[in-house]
């Protein structure tokens, strides 16, 4: 057996042999003890990323769905508000000119009325003067004449 000596920083021989082996043993057992649980972990993780990031997509398609269909129903509301408002204005508008042709008739029958009891008032007044001057006109004859008149 020979003794080498040499002096360098790596020096081949059956230990470099024992240390590839126990390298290669070494990352077999990290890649079966760590890595691949850890890729699994990691493919699991962004596949359930992945699904959440579908569900949120669907979740906001769903959203603008309801968005719509709110806003339809809304514009729907206020145009059935409008034509009620519209309705409603019509028949206050109806109902205010017959509330105002039933006013003109009660003045109207009011009117009437007056009217005729004021010619009836008129007939009696202007027959009580009638009466009053004929017995005043007689009165003056007979004191004019100085005799009795026959009424």
């Amino acid at each position: 057996m020979q003794i080498v000596s040499n002096i360098a920083l790596i020096t081949i021989n059956e230990t470099l042999i024992v240390q590839l082996i126990s390298f290669l043993l070494f990352l077999f057992i990290i890649n079966r003890v760590m890595f691949r649980p850890l890729r699994k972990v990691i493919s699991e993780r962004n596949a359930y990323i992945e699904i959440l990031q579908q569900e949120i997509a669907d979740q906001q398609n769903e959203l603008k769905k309801i968005s719509i269909k709110i806003r339809e129903r809304e514009q729907k509301i206020l145009r059935e508000a409008h034509s009620i408002v519209i309705k409603q204005e019509d028949d206050g508008n109806l109902e205010a000119a017959e509330i105002i042709d039933a006013t003109r008739h009660e003045i109207e029958a009011l009117k009437d009325k007056t009217t005729k009891e004021i010619n009836h008032r008129i007939m009696e007044v202007d027959n009580q003067l009638k009466n009053e001057s004929d017995a005043i006109v007689l009165r003056i004859m007979e004191k004019i004449l100085d005799r009795r008149l026959a009424a």
